[in-house]
C-alpha cells in the first residue's frame, strides 16, 4: 500500500450519497419505468355504520399493557390525543 492511494477496503466501505441531480435523474427514470406513482386514495373521514358512543381516551390507554406503553413512550414519545372511528375500508383485510 502506498501513502497516496487509499486502502481499497476503506474506500469500498465509504457510503456515498447521490447529489440532487443524480437523485432527480433516478426519480425521473423510475417514473417512466413504472408509469408514475399512483396518488394516495382519500379515505372518507367518517363512515357511520356504528353509532355507539366511543370510549374515553383514558379507558383506551388503560387497555394497553404497561410494558407496551413504556416502550412506546421510550421509542416514540407517544402522546395520545383523541379517539376516532376509522372506516372499515381503511383497515387491512
Amino acid at each position: 500500500m502506498t501513502p497516496d492511494r487509499p486502502n481499497s477496503e476503506t474506500a469500498d466501505s465509504t457510503n456515498v450519497w447521490p447529489d440532487a441531480a443524480a437523485e432527480e435523474v433516478f426519480l425521473t427514470e423510475a417514473r417512466t419505468q413504472h408509469g408514475g406513482v399512483a396518488p394516495a386514495l382519500a379515505v372518507e373521514a367518517i363512515e357511520e355504520t356504528d353509532t355507539q358512543p366511543l370510549p374515553s381516551l383514558d379507558d383506551l390507554v388503560k387497555r394497553i399493557p404497561a410494558e407496551v406503553r413504556e416502550v412506546l413512550d421510550d421509542l416514540f414519545r407517544v402522546k395520545y390525543t383523541t379517539v376516532r372511528r376509522v372506516p372499515k375500508k381503511a383497515l387491512k383485510g
